[in-house]
């Protein structure tokens, strides 16, 4: 079984919603900072958040500030990525992340366990 499993992607129109959730297992994710990344057709993998374990604020990219939000569920070892009014701009492969240290999201240190990913296509 995988550590991280991603789910809810698929094809969305345009300004719609759609939420992804990632479940965790053999870890206690609430000592954990959680990232959501996509990777866009011919593009790098971008961050679209980061949540620190603890209580920290939420970082969100400029692209999804006022669209996507985040949420956790720790007790389910559960995490959301809730995408409102998409644009063809959020199509691409979702991932979710734990980090042992809230340093990766600044950058300072890498993610220790990635999910597989969950395609989200956003077109008419």
């Amino acid at each position: 079984q995988l550590p991280l499993v991603e789910s809810g992607g698929g094809l969305v129109r345009p300004g719609e919603s759609v939420r992804l959730s990632c479940a965790g297992s053999g870890f206690t994710s609430s000592v954990y900072a959680i990232g959501w990344f996509r990777r866009a057709p011919g593009k790098e993998r971008e961050r679209v958040s980061c949540t620190p374990f603890g209580g920290g604020i939420t970082y969100l990219d400029d692209s999804v500030k006022g669209r996507f939000t985040v949420s956790r569920d720790n007790a389910k070892n559960m995490f959301y990525l809730q995408m409102d009014r998409v644009t063809p701009e959020d199509t691409g492969v979702y991932y979710c992340a734990a980090g042992r240290s809230n340093r990766v999201c600044d950058g300072r240190e890498i993610f220790d366990v990635w999910g597989p990913g969950t395609q989200v296509t956003v077109s008419t």
